[in-house]
């Protein structure tokens, strides 16, 4: 369940950690007027924050004047797992998943995004798993889809109000229609039909939901029982 907005939000606090976010999924430096077309946000107001968030160490100029991260920036990520104990409690459990020989998976949802925590193709180093994979869009990862599950539906409708939706172009009731199904089995399996061509299988983890875990790769339809057992003990050994 998303926290509701308070009676006084701050608006300049939304704005600077929208611009810490623009900044830290960006996968190369950024100049101001880019980050405030994604953010709609006026460009005088941004270069503002990316100077405070500078000076902070929080964020750091280019010689070429974009920005990227500072090591404050590296200093939040790193209190932040060590504060919330996941990725501690989850690395052995997601090694041990990895007997099956898919991909392992564990994430988190932001508003319309996933943020892959750890990412594993089988014969890849656990370590090397670790931050691998920067956003995606939620609709289209099975953990994003078990982890819009966990909302209701006014506050997914809110998540995706005016936006398309990929992976459903029958907009936002045609969502809503998959997320009812998946709430109803408990869990999510999400076919990617690309060039890999290959299906996830995902449960959400935490009391209330806070993340995702998922196995991805050739799953037959008569392998997904199993395999959500598997990701479900998982799940309750994470806590």
């Amino acid at each position: 369940m998303r926290s509701q907005l308070g009676a006084q939000p701050n608006q300049s606090l939304i704005d600077g950690i929208a611009t810490l976010q623009a900044l830290a999924s960006s996968p190369e430096p950024v100049g101001c007027r880019e980050i405030a077309r994604q953010l709609g946000l006026d460009a005088t107001k941004v270069n503002r924050l990316l100077k405070t968030l500078t000076y902070l160490g929080i964020a750091r100029q280019t010689a070429n004047r974009k920005y990227t991260a500072g090591s404050g920036m590296h200093v939040l990520a790193a209190q932040s797992l060590f504060a919330s104990g996941l990725i501690n409690r989850a690395l052995p459990v997601l090694e041990n998943l990895r007997r099956y020989g898919h991909t392992v998976a564990l994430g988190v949802l932001w508003n319309d995004s996933v943020s892959y925590l750890f990412h594993a193709p089988p014969g890849l180093e656990i370590s090397r798993g670790l931050g691998r994979i920067s956003l995606l869009p939620a609709t289209t990862s099975g953990i994003g889809m078990v982890l819009l599950a966990e909302l209701d539906d006014a506050e997914v409708a809110e998540i995706y109000a005016d936006k398309e939706i990929p992976r459903f172009p029958g907009g936002i009731e045609e969502l809503l229609a998959k997320l009812a199904e998946i709430r109803v089995q408990g869990y999510a399996r999400v076919h990617v039909a690309d060039e890999r061509n290959f299906d996830v299988v995902a449960v959400s983890t935490g009391e209330p939901a806070h993340a995702g875990l998922a196995l991805s790769g050739w799953i037959p339809e008569g392998a997904t029982a199993p395999l959500v057992d598997a990701l479900r003990q998982a799940a309750k050994d994470i806590g």
